[in-house]
């Protein structure tokens, strides 16, 4: 076989090069700002389509849905037996179309949460390719451990909820029938879901800051009373149930988040103190050496 010139394997190897080249710069997420647009106009349809499905489910099966979200109230004792019972305390409509309306709420609520595997992927979907590998990581473990946390909160939230509606029921004069609408049943149901599935995600929040450098532990620990005085007080509130067992079921799970948080951000200022600082001793108007973020960077991933 006939050996090619020299010029032409030059220009092979430069035209693979080039090409290279162009697929780091692909991979990097680098494209003009249409198309950004475009990308993110695609994501937003999937990810109303993927709500739309989980709404249209949320309908087909409402009546299991229901049970599930009216099972706190049932729960409650109120005026000494349990509630939707036919003795006049349960739940009321008082508008014609609130019927309809309560379905589409359940609904949504149901589809929204069904759905949320497709929708955080077409979010994630949408950032990844702007981030560096090492970024990518800490947002797959940001995302493995966000939606475990969520869950237990909306769990825990979940399973005292029926002790507060005792409680707040249990405060109506003698003689007048619990009568709660559907729709203040179900902001009251709504929130505290949301609520602790949010008090959950703050720790991890915490953690993130760290990772960014805006929070230290010096800092932390600053505020790390205040931030287990909130946590008990947020338990406090959201739960009105007077019963200590209730407050501490709500109130031990968040100050133990707390309590990892620290150390998790105490352990990567550690690591961070260990890897030299390039810009340590410089003067505001010296240049930094030739390569120091390379430097920086190579030593973080190797201690990481």
């Amino acid at each position: 076989m006939a050996k090619l010139p020299a010029t032409v394997t030059g220009a092979r190897v430069a035209g693979s090069r080039v090409l290279r080249a162009a697929r780091k710069a692909d991979s990097d997420g680098r494209m003009p700002v249409l198309g950004h647009l475009r990308e993110l106009r695609d994501r937003l349809v999937k990810a109303v389509l993927a709500v739309v499905l989980g709404t249209v489910l949320g309908f087909v099966f409402f009546g299991p849905i229901w049970q599930v979200v009216v099972h706190p109230f049932c729960s409650a004792l109120i005026s000494g037996h349990r509630g939707c019972n036919a003795q006049g305390d349960q739940l009321v409509v008082t508008g014609v179309f609130d019927p309809f309306m309560v379905r589409v709420q359940v609904a949504f609520f149901a589809g929204l949460v069904a759905s949320s595997p497709a929708w955080l992927y077409q979010l994630w979907a949408f950032i990844a390719p702007g981030l560096f590998a090492r970024e990518r990581r800490w947002t797959y473990l940001f995302l493995g451990a966000a939606v475990p946390l969520f869950t237990a909160g909306t769990a825990l939230a979940y399973l005292v909820m029926s002790r507060g509606l005792q409680y707040l029921f249990g405060l109506t004069p003698r003689g007048v029938a619990v009568l709660p609408s559907i729709s203040t049943y179900l902001s009251y149901f709504q929130g505290m879901i949301l609520a602790f599935g949010v008090a959950f995600e703050l720790p991890l929040a915490l953690i993130v800051l760290n990772l960014a450098g805006v929070l230290t532990h010096a800092r932390f620990r600053r505020w790390r009373r205040m931030m287990i005085f909130g946590a008990v007080l947020f338990a406090g509130v959201a739960n009105p149930s007077p019963d200590p067992t209730s407050m501490l079921l709500l109130a031990a799970p968040c100050v133990l988040l707390v309590e990892v948080a620290e150390v998790v951000v105490w352990a990567n200022d550690r690591r961070r103190a260990r890897v030299p600082d390039p810009y340590a001793g410089l003067a505001d108007d010296e240049l930094a050496p030739l390569g120091a973020d390379d430097e920086r960077e190579a030593a973080r991933h190797s201690l990481s």
